[in-house]
């Protein structure tokens, strides 16, 4: 009788203490439509930013992080100087990344065509995004079709010495770093291969990269997003302790020959997750295509949590 009344307090502990907050799904709604999305947090307000599907690049803001609306675009026009690079493809704007770092908000987005490697990733920043006035910083990393990687989805990360760095690429070779001058947040040093797919389709996407107890996670997103209910995206991460690898998943396979441990790949309603965020290591944004809404992508948010060896759950 003694182990039954042990067992049943330790069940109601879990489903009433701490534990009970694992896997807690914030149930936004609104104005929540929103695909590629990167999260942020300026005094009171919640804002994410999301790929523009041909009219500037999407915003959305809340006060809870529960109830969202729209905010004003960015870029609701072309910049005159993107045609440089990616002609007749300036009304892509793709997967904005928004972070805060030496007392600025800067703003990594992609102008490319699609399913080619003809890509650009541009900077933006400003001093308050409650403004709404961002500076042109010009820009950062360009590709052509005489490039094994492409230059799309950039996403800053800051290592645990201070220095900042950009991930970025899409299918091709794979994941690329690359360190940045804390100046001008352009690259200034080589570029690093973190993790690819070598004997899959090539579909590897969506970095971001956090830094947590001496490791430096990367979580990409594997296989198709953009179809509906039938994208087969999915998150997977490895972690290393080195910012430039090589980084492993909880089996110990290299993220560099397809290693990768599924995070998220979906439920009955939310197909094809990915494009995550995760932000202060204790939540992760992405979107999913919800079944109930003719597969429309929709912001997802969930807590995060860390297990006693140090891997990430939700």
């Amino acid at each position: 009788m003694k182990r039954k009344m042990i067992w049943i307090i330790g069940l109601i502990m879990f489903f009433s203490g701490a534990e009970s907050a694992s896997a807690a799904f914030w149930e936004t709604k609104g104005d929540n439509f929103i695909h590629d999305p990167s999260i942020i947090k300026e005094g009171h307000t919640w804002y994410t930013f999301g790929t523009g599907h041909g009219k500037g690049l999407r915003v959305i803001q809340s006060n809870d992080g529960m109830t969202w609306k729209e905010a004003p675009r960015i870029f609701s026009t072309p910049l005159s100087w993107w045609k440089m690079y990616v002609p007749n493809h300036e009304e892509n704007q793709w997967a904005p990344d928004v972070s805060y770092y030496n007392g600025r908000y800067w703003m990594y987005y992609s102008v490319s065509s699609f399913g080619s490697n003809q890509s650009m990733i541009g900077l933006a920043s400003t001093d308050r995004i409650s403004s709404g006035n961002w500076r042109d910083d010009g820009l950062v990393i360009r590709t052509t079709s005489a490039n094994d990687y492409n230059a799309i989805d950039g996403d800053l990360v800051i290592d645990k010495d201070g220095n900042p760095w950009l991930s970025f690429g899409s299918f091709w070779s794979g994941i690329k770093l690359t360190r940045l001058d804390k100046k001008t947040m352009k690259p200034i040093g080589n570029f690093y291969s973190i993790a690819a797919r070598p004997n899959h389709s090539g579909a590897i996407e969506a970095p971001n990269i956090t830094y947590r107890n001496g490791y430096y996670y990367l979580f990409v997103s594997f296989d198709k997003c953009c179809q509906g209910v039938n994208s087969t995206y999915k998150i997977a991460y490895g972690r290393s302790k080195n910012i430039v690898g090589p980084y492993y998943d909880k089996s110990g396979k290299k993220m560099l020959d397809g290693g990768g441990t599924i995070l998220d790949s979906g439920n009955e309603r939310w197909k094809g997750p990915g494009h995550q965020d995760v932000l202060n290591n204790s939540m992760i944004v992405r979107h999913g295509y919800d079944a109930l809404n003719n597969g429309q992508p929709t912001l997802l948010i969930n807590d995060l949590y860390w297990d006693s060896k140090g891997w990430p759950w939700f």
